[in-house]
């Protein structure tokens, strides 16, 4: 890609479909948070998904009020993706699907929700951890150009989404490269939850704090810190104050103040980045219970499930709440 000022250069993003044993994965384990959360919003899951030829095993710690059909989810999920023959590595009706989920341990509940008796402004972090949220004006979505393309790509195969501009006589389309790939699915390769984070996040580009996403509900700071970050880098850039911008977050284990905040706009802040990281603790709440009220992280249905194939940033749909830009109160400089 041509940057200003910049020669051009190649940077790789890549995207996987759903069909993918990793991101089947995910979406088992997103589909099981979804229907936890639609019967019960204050469950609490940390559902892992993992899968090898004809089998599904999910475990992890889940406390819900709600009846939970794990085996039925597994096999609905697999399903609607098209695993239906044992000739693509997996049979949603046939295929054996394993469980092992228990109870929230005691230790974390009492120390992030307080068995339920803590506000919202109380809950803990539900983990340590560290989340990176990023955002850049070189497309409509504040995504990386590379990412945008490569996803568009893999959810349109069928179609060319790569714009005329980005392409010359260099351009080489390697498709199917080592000449045959008919072994497919979780046959070919076998599939765990959480092993696709640069895929669901911004390509390379930016940071990512190491934590993954799918099958955890917002008491988990790996996905709802992760989702502020976005919604606060994204809102900086769409509101002019920086060209790209990445947004740092960091928590302790059942403490509900953040340990910090940090904001790097690579330079291209109208103003300083310690003023606009204040503009940014005045405008967002990093506590866990307030971020699952402001971005209405509670609720279920296949909310969650949409997340767990083609990323979690830079899509155009209602459900994705942290792609909302939050109006920034800031004075531009005099020229």
């Amino acid at each position: 890609m041509q940057l200003k000022n910049m020669e051009t250069f190649l940077f790789t993003s890549e995207s996987v479909n759903e069909g993918h044993p990793d991101k089947l994965c995910d979406q088992i384990s997103d589909a099981v948070l979804d229907a936890c959360l639609e019967q019960d919003p204050d469950s609490k899951v940390a559902c892992e998904t993992c899968t090898k030829t004809n089998m599904v095993m999910v475990f992890g710690e889940i406390t819900t009020k709600g009846k939970i059909d794990y085996e039925k989810i597994v096999r609905d999920t697999c399903r609607n993706i098209g695993f239906v023959s044992d000739d693509v590595g997996l049979d949603a009706d046939k295929c054996k699907v394993l469980v092992n989920i228990e109870q929230q341990s005691p230790d974390i509940a009492q120390g992030v929700h307080g068995n339920f008796t803590k506000r919202p402004e109380e809950i803990g972090a539900g983990d340590q951890g560290h989340m990176f949220g990023y955002a850049t004006d070189e497309t409509p979505e504040y995504m990386p150009l590379s990412h945008v393309l490569a996803t568009k790509l893999g959810a349109r195969l069928t179609e060319p989404v790569i714009p005329e501009k980005y392409l010359d006589e260099k351009t080489i389309f390697h498709l199917n490269p080592s000449g045959r790939f008919v072994i497919g699915g979780p046959h070919g390769d076998a599939g765990l939850t959480g092993r696709k984070i640069i895929i669901d996040t911004y390509g390379g580009w930016g940071a990512h704090g190491g934590g993954a996403f799918s099958g955890k509900d917002p008491t988990k700071v790996d996905r709802s810190g992760a989702y502020i970050v976005r919604q606060a880098a994204k809102s900086i850039v769409a509101n002019g104050l920086a060209r790209r911008c990445i947004v740092q977050v960091s928590y302790a284990i059942g403490v509900p103040e953040p340990l910090s905040v940090f904001v790097d706009t690579y330079g291209t802040g109208k103003i300083p980045d310690k003023e606009i990281l204040k503009i940014v603790k005045e405008s967002f709440d990093f506590r866990p219970g307030m971020m699952t009220i402001n971005l209405d992280l509670k609720r279920g249905g296949n909310r969650f499930l949409k997340t767990a194939a083609y990323g979690h940033f830079g899509r155009d749909d209602p459900d994705f709440t942290w792609e909302v830009v939050k109006p920034l109160k800031w004075e531009k400089p005099q020229a």
